[in-house]
């Protein structure tokens, strides 16, 4: 399959950073700026797909709002289908971060009401029916309510991946782990769901998560390996260290999109790692949170991702 279509259903929203200039300090005012963009964990998933050579469809729901507007022409300008909902009297969702002057997310918040209120009964008509159908996969996040994850992995009779977006929501996966093709998470919001602390062993977290149901997941850990398992065992990355540290927020984004891409084109999940782990990396050397993913700059530093490491 050279050119999958995948449906992401999730976070397409407003996104604020602001970037410190001087060392954070706990309740002091620090100099810095602020920028806005769209984005949302799915959306970044999806837009770093579509640059990968997948075809795209969102489903996400937004406010009648200007920040709505900025959503929309973001996904028009993706060359993505639109397939969201509009409530006219609604506030567009947004994720404002706080990061210190190395680029590291020191705190932030996720005004995603809109999402609580009404996806679940949107993933109940015949709208999100047909949108499945229509795909080769499908890509979600957990700021979907846990009833609206139920309804999707209850519909979607195609490959279901999914991104943890964070500790607080990543639990709301939980009782459909046993439905996901892939689950991309970090070593936080991994131990939440194998029920074990942050800092065990990659192979107490492959047990505890087995155990809850997931059949094959990626658990990252910052700049160090991040490893992953399936049926054919328990593999580790260590990434190779960014040229330049600019934003580390979508990294984990980029490479839940780039590494889907990849395993619907058939390849095994070490070689789809490192094809992952390569847009993470752009990812942290952009000042966006979806890199250029363009052919020349992927593959030079995809030769520096070296080859998974097999784990006992």
């Amino acid at each position: 399959m050279t050119a999958p279509k995948i449906l992401a259903v999730g976070g397409a929203h407003v996104d604020r950073r602001g970037r410190m200039t001087a060392p954070f300090v706990p309740g002091a005012s620090i100099p810095g700026s602020m920028s806005e963009d769209v984005g949302g964990g799915a959306f970044n998933a999806l837009r770093g797909a579509v640059q990968r050579g997948a075809t795209g469809a969102m489903m996400s729901m937004r406010g009648g709002d200007a920040a709505g507007d900025a959503v929309a022409a973001a996904i028009a300008a993706s060359g993505i289908e639109d397939l969201s909902t509009i409530f006219l009297d609604r506030a567009t969702p947004s994720y404002t971060a706080l990061l210190d002057r190395d680029g590291d997310v020191v705190a932030a918040l996720a005004d995603m009401e809109l999402y609580e209120l009404a996806f679940a009964k949107q993933l109940r008509r015949a709208k999100a029916r047909e949108a499945v159908e229509g795909a080769d996969a499908v890509l979600c996040d957990a700021n979907l309510p846990e009833a609206a994850l139920s309804k999707l992995a209850e519909i979607a009779d195609k490959p279901l991946f999914a991104i943890a977006i964070s500790p607080a929501k990543a639990v709301r996966l939980g009782p459909i782990l046993d439905r996901l093709s892939c689950l991309y998470m970090n070593r936080r919001e991994a131990a939440v769901l194998a029920g074990i602390a942050a800092d065990s062993t990659p192979e107490e977290f492959i047990r505890g998560l087995r155990a809850a149901g997931l059949e094959r997941g990626v658990v990252t850990a910052g700049g160090s390996a991040v490893f992953a398992f399936d049926d054919g065992g328990l593999v580790a990355i260590a990434p190779p260290a960014p040229r330049r540290i600019v934003d580390v927020t979508g990294a984990g984004d980029a490479l839940a999109g780039a590494t889907t891409v990849a395993l619907m084109r058939g390849l095994r999940l070490d070689a789809a790692l490192r094809e992952g782990i390569a847009a993470a990396v752009l990812a942290i050397e952009s000042p966006s949170a979806v890199p250029e993913l363009d052919a020349g700059a992927f593959d030079e530093v995809l030769a520096l991702v070296p080859h998974a490491a097999e784990m006992a």
